[in-house]
């Protein structure tokens, strides 16, 4: 597990850093990039987009904590183009071998439709997005991107 957070924090940081300049190369305009909703630091709840991510966690919480750091980092610096971070809570739905999952928690259509909205219309910043739940906020998904927790595919 402890080699699995490693990989997947290098991924975060050079993939991110490789998709960045690539984006940049192609003259892309805007840069979506999915992360994390529960790598926030310990204190007052729910957490807005504004609050800090847990720098100062230890053991294998730091590495996945530090991926998440670079990822949004690269993303949120790419100037010129705009840089969108969607932090997502823990998928489940169709295709994830979850039907519920821990808060935060997001369907994945709610997932892709937070995408579909921020490829529309959303603007340079990080957003957190989750169904409601005590831990996060979504209250700048839902004003800036007009993002709805409820959205479902139809069938």
């Amino acid at each position: 597990m402890a080699e699995a957070s490693v990989r997947n924090a290098r991924i975060r940081d050079e993939g991110t850093r490789n998709l960045v300049d690539a984006a940049k190369a192609a003259g892309a305009k805007r840069l979506i990039a999915q992360s994390i909703a529960w790598v926030y630091a310990p204190g007052s709840e729910p957490h807005a987009e504004t609050d800090p991510l847990d720098s100062g966690a230890e053991g294998g919480r730091a590495i996945s904590v530090g991926g998440v750091v670079a990822l949004e980092k690269h993303v949120l610096g790419a100037s010129p183009m705009t840089g969108i971070v969607l932090r997502y809570g823990h998928l489940y739905g169709p295709g994830t071998g979850a039907e519920a999952a821990a808060a935060p928690a997001v369907h994945v259509d709610a997932a892709a439709y937070a995408a579909l909205v921020a490829v529309e219309r959303g603007e340079q910043g990080a957003f957190n997005v989750a169904e409601p739940n005590g831990h996060i906020t979504t209250d700048k998904a839902v004003s800036e991107l007009g993002w709805r927790a409820g959205f479902r595919l139809a069938a």
